[in-house]
């Protein structure tokens, strides 16, 4: 607590002043434009709109996209306005042209200036100023980083380096001396075996709270109560237990008669402390998605099958499953990145911080916090990205998990 002094507490607490002062400023502006512009606008689209009719509808919707595109290179661009070394600054007069020009002649342009919503937007206008304030500029400025060599040495003036902070992801250590491959593999192999008994165990205990039984509502307390602990203090609890002499799994070992386990130093063994850990903390989430989906099916399905004969094999094979598809998909990507993702089990209970027991996720940190490469833990960051996304666009057209909410 000496570091936190009264200059420090007011310095933080001016910039989340100021912070929030631009938030308010901004969603006021935006209101102003949006109540005394909208009119306007709207005129100006329409004879935009009638003009460029002869453009085709593919062309116009890529001028759309190029209004995505224009908002994003605009932000980048008027970010790092004035640095030479940023890709795109010399560029961002060019993109705030194309933004202007693809919000006119977009064709969504006139039902989006028509003036019955006027209102709705002057409503969702302060949260779209916070979103860019506090998502989308943070996101974009973390994409100019991992162009640049930013760290300690170079924090004033970092240089433009292109993709060699991609490069470098995939051929130089991400860790003192484990590659990116391995870390991946073993984050894949970490995701698959916890995703696998959070969905398994899940199920197996929301079968049996869908059953008649007494005092559910007391097991169901219980079973949701990992999921409710703040997942650090449930983890240090857990990092405790494994403790070689005094923790609670060693003690049981030694009286069945074993020899106790090294769960802090030996490599193996502190990967399955890692997963026994984070089973145990996933596996409520998954029984109470399964719970819920399992009550919005009919019982007549089931009254159906079993005149007809149906095991109960079958009719968890034949009705169940399909029906909780549209549920399981969206709850199994969720697992899937947030386990892909985990921070705290990892970071955690690798107390010695074994490289043998990091994922991509500690890896990152320790690459940008420990080793303070900020440049090319921007880079690692977003090739992160690109894995969840492309896994969930295959999940998701594979699976069919989604088919049923849109037909």
């Amino acid at each position: 607590m000496k570091f936190l002094t009264l200059d420090v507490i007011t310095r933080s607490l001016r910039e989340v002043g100021s912070t929030v002062l631009y938030i308010v400023v901004g969603a006021v502006l935006l209101e102003l434009l949006v109540f005394f512009l909208w009119g306007p606008l709207g005129v100006f689209s329409q004879r935009v709109d009638r003009r460029l009719k002869f453009l085709g509808e593919p062309i116009r919707h890529l001028v759309s996209t190029l209004l995505i595109v224009g908002v994003a290179v605009f932000a980048v661009g008027a970010i790092s306005v004035g640095r030479k070394q940023s890709p795109v600054a010399p560029y961002w007069p060019l993109a705030a042209v194309a933004f202007l020009v693809a919000t006119f002649v977009s064709p969504n342009a006139v039902r989006i200036f028509r003036g019955q919503f006027r209102l709705p937007y002057m409503l969702i206008a302060p949260a779209i100023v916070g979103l860019v304030l506090l998502v989308v500029y943070p996101l974009l400025w973390e994409v100019n980083v991992s162009f640049t060599n930013l760290s300690p040495k170079h924090f004033k003036s970092p240089d433009f380096v292109g993709l060699k902070n991609y490069i470098e992801v995939f051929t130089k250590p991400v860790l003192k001396q484990v590659s990116f491959f391995p870390v991946f593999l073993r984050t894949v192999l970490w995701t698959v075996i916890n995703v696998f008994f959070h969905v398994t165990g899940g199920m197996a205990l929301a079968l049996l709270l869908n059953r008649p039984l007494r005092f559910k509502g007391v097991y169901r307390t219980f079973l949701v109560l990992p999921w409710a602990i703040p997942q650090v203090i449930a983890v240090l609890a857990w990092r405790g237990e494994f403790h070689f002499e005094f923790g609670f799994v060693n003690i049981m070992i030694r009286r069945l008669g074993m020899a106790p386990i090294q769960w802090k130093t030996d490599p193996i063994w502190n990967f399955v402390a890692m997963c026994i850990t984070n089973i145990w903390l996933g596996i409520p989430f998954m029984m109470v998605i399964i719970l819920g989906g399992l009550q919005s099916i009919a019982g007549e399905y089931y009254e159906a099958a079993e005149i007809d004969g149906a095991s109960g094999w079958q009719q968890f094979r034949n009705i169940t499953l399909p029906l909780l598809r549209p549920v399981l998909t969206p709850a199994i990507i969720l697992g899937t990145i947030w386990t892909f993702n985990n921070f705290n089990v990892p970071f955690f209970i690798n107390q010695n911080e074994l490289e043998t027991s990091d994922t991509l996720v500690t890896a990152l940190f320790r690459s940008a916090f420990q080793y303070f490469n900020l440049g090319d833990a921007a880079a690692f960051a977003f090739v992160l990205f690109g894995i969840l996304l492309v896994f969930s666009i295959i999940y998701i057209r594979v699976s069919g998990g989604l088919r049923g909410v849109y037909e």
